[in-house]
């Protein structure tokens, strides 16, 4: 049987599937429907949700589940120390990212960089402490802002550079959007690296292959790494 590890986002589900530590398979759904789907004939043994937009209990009425279900809150034992000063305000998404961290380069500095609806950046010392981060806007988040706050500028979207200067209104949006990403991601990583020597970067979220393919560091790209972690607060709580 195999266990399974759920992340409910503020705009999707990722799910996977893990045998002794291992993910085997993995999953992006809209709903918790499809992804009961995409599971029809799987036997679960165990299940974690981790949940930032819903309530985490719902995975039960649709997706069967033949021992525990660990729902992931600031209340669930995990097996790294947790530094930051509000931990009832920490995002569930953000701990279970630097679990991840940990079980990968366990006894390393880690800055985990979240690249999604919004951009998390985290810090999980060598000690196995979580020390905190911050939280700015993703890439959505920022193209968005640009037309919800101007009277005339458009609502943009897309990943693509353009040549700078932009000569255009779209790529001068554009590229203001995604050139401030990248040199804000740039800058966060020079800032820890002079704090936490030597720094492993991990880099993960929606929009990581963009930030892997323009951020000049030497970065590891690990999609599934909030899977990991979670299966891995799974592990030590069954």
């Amino acid at each position: 049987m195999l266990n399974l590890a759920v992340d409910r986002g503020n705009s999707r589900i990722k799910a996977g599937l893990f045998k002794d530590g291992h993910l085997v398979r993995e999953f992006t759904c809209p709903t918790l429907s499809v992804l009961a789907e995409e599971l029809a004939g799987v036997q679960v043994q165990h299940a974690i949700v981790s949940s930032v937009s819903a309530e985490p209990t719902e995975l039960q009425q649709v997706v069967p589940v033949a021992g525990q279900v660990v729902y992931f809150n600031n209340q669930t034992p995990v097996p790294v120390t947790n530094n930051y000063g509000t931990p009832h305000t920490l995002g569930v998404d953000r701990m279970a990212a630097a679990v991840g961290a940990y079980q990968l380069f366990e006894n390393q500095n880690c800055l985990v960089i979240d690249a999604g609806t919004a951009i998390t950046y985290d810090v999980l010392d060598e000690n196995g402490v979580f020390q905190g981060g911050n939280i700015s806007l993703g890439l959505d988040m920022r193209y968005k802002a640009l037309h919800a706050f101007t009277g005339k500028l458009p609502q943009l979207s897309g990943n693509v550079l353009p040549s700078r200067p932009g000569k255009s209104t779209t790529d001068a949006i554009t590229g203001g959007v995604l050139y401030g990403a990248v040199a804000e991601v740039e800058g966060f990583i020079r800032h820890y690296e002079r704090q936490y020597k030597p720094l492993t970067v991990i880099l993960c979220g929606g929009d990581a292959r963009f930030f892997e393919s323009t951020v000049k560091a030497r970065i590891f790209v690990i999609p599934e790494l909030v899977l990991i972690g979670l299966n891995r607060i799974l592990e030590y709580n069954v």
